[in-house]
């Protein structure tokens, strides 16, 4: 039966498998505690942390955590990385590392659901980080949006250039004016005039009146 100690450390193990993006498996032996170490430290740079774990340990962890894939990587010694952060910068890590210490040899991983044998595991150095996947986006972006201001710009110019044009093509502004104005004035005679015309019989009548009342007077 397993002491608490291996259960306590199957059930961290399981946690950290759970809670990582992915895993990388490497075969480390021949390096020294030093090295081993300076690596640590260069993977916490990227979000990764290095653990030195006991096959069987493993095993039972990854089991535990539904994972039934890992049995072939985990023969001879084995160190783990928990990957929290970018895994193309992690594999570029181990793959410079591995230059700088030929012991250390990358074995495989597992990420998104699937096992990674070693060519798999090794190719992710080859991939852009996503630091820079994520400039070349914003680059792209940027381009993209200079290019439809450029388009808009252009399409306003040319809305504006037809404007003129159908300006120029309109009669003169004042040129309607100048037809209505004869017409207003006619209109303005018409009114003054037919008060004049129809106060005229009213007159003549009053005058005739008088008239024969003078003669009537008379007689």
């Amino acid at each position: 039966m397993p002491n608490a100690t291996k259960v306590e450390r199957v059930a961290e193990l399981k946690e950290q498998i759970e809670g990582a993006n992915a895993l990388l498996l490497t075969e480390y032996r021949g390096l020294t505690v030093s090295e081993i170490t300076e690596l640590r430290r260069s993977l916490r740079e990227v979000d990764a942390s290095l653990s030195v774990i006991k096959n069987t340990l493993m095993l039972r962890a990854a089991n535990d955590a539904g994972l039934t894939e890992l049995d072939e990587l985990l023969a001879g010694p084995s160190a783990v990385a928990f990957i929290s952060g970018d895994v193309v910068a992690v594999a570029k890590k181990l793959k410079d590392a591995s230059k700088q210490f030929p012991a250390l040899v990358i074995k495989g991983g597992y990420m998104d659901g699937a096992v990674l044998d070693a060519a798999g595991a090794s190719a992710l150095a080859e991939l852009e980080s996503r630091e820079v996947m994520l400039s070349k986006i914003a680059g792209l972006l940027k381009g993209e949006m200079s290019r439809a201001a450029a388009a808009f710009i252009a399409a306003q110019s040319q809305f504006l250039s037809l404007l003129e044009a159908y300006k120029e093509k309109l009669p003169a502004g004042d040129a309607p004016a100048a037809e209505e104005a004869p017409v207003a004035e006619a209109e303005a005679e018409a009114e003054a005039e037919a008060p004049a015309a129809e106060e005229a019989p009213v007159e003549e009548a009053a005058t005739s009146t008088e008239e024969e009342a003078d003669g009537e007077s008379e007689d």
